[in-house]
């Protein structure tokens, strides 16, 4: 117990700077998402075929081996220079954005073809249908789903670790390797994992009861 109490202020490092990437990876994520399902949804076929190809490639590929290819990959090519954290952010986030592409695209198909055509004769523009009627509605049956991938995301934060960044899972293996109680180690870092991912279920709870449909 003594050990587990010791390293907390280490781990709590650690965690300060896994919550840091989740929240700017799951941001850019979403913006990513959005921009990707509207490109599926467009009446323009070489844009819906891009957008198809990059989110069948990211979702048909391991968040590891894209995370070597960003980091490694990239920086070889001597044009470019990402250092860990923000490849480490990028990979979260393109990753996060596949998957948010597929909500959103689902979320706006699954509404009634007739809100759109009811935006569309009051006047409102495509794009302003789109924002101010079919996404505000489609959000509500999207948020369990953006929830569960923002829980997957956080976890998939842990594997950044194995490019150096000093996230939670980094620091608990340097306690380890400085203390060899890895048993006590891991079940702290597994721990405040938890609370974090209970945390968001919890508000996910809440935001889904706010925004139940009638």
């Amino acid at each position: 117990m003594d050990v587990v109490i010791q390293a907390l202020p280490y781990l709590w490092q650690g965690l300060q700077v896994t919550l840091k990437i989740f929240i700017i990876a799951i941001s850019l994520g979403f913006g990513i998402g959005l921009i990707l399902a509207l490109l599926r949804l467009s009446p323009i076929p070489p844009l819906r075929w891009l957008a198809k190809i990059f989110v069948d490639i990211i979702r048909g590929t391991p968040i590891l081996v894209q995370l070597f290819f960003i980091y490694f990959g990239l920086n070889s090519l001597g044009f470019i220079s990402l250092d860990r954290e923000s490849a480490g952010i990028f990979t979260v986030a393109i990753n996060a954005g596949a998957y948010y592409s597929e909500i959103i695209r689902a979320g706006i198909q699954s509404l009634d073809k007739g809100q759109n055509e009811a935006a569309r004769s009051l006047g409102l523009t495509s794009s302003q249908s789109m924002r101010y009627v079919i996404l505000p509605q489609s959000f509500r049956r999207m948020l369990p789903a953006f929830t569960n991938q923002a829980i997957i995301s956080l976890k998939d934060t842990s594997l950044l670790s194995v490019i150096g960044i000093a996230d939670l899972t980094q620091k608990g293996q340097v306690q380890i390797a400085a203390t060899f109680k890895a048993f006590e180690i891991w079940i702290a870092v597994g721990a405040m994992y938890f609370v974090v991912i209970y945390m968001l279920s919890l508000l996910s709870s809440y935001l889904e009861r706010r925004c139940r449909l009638p």
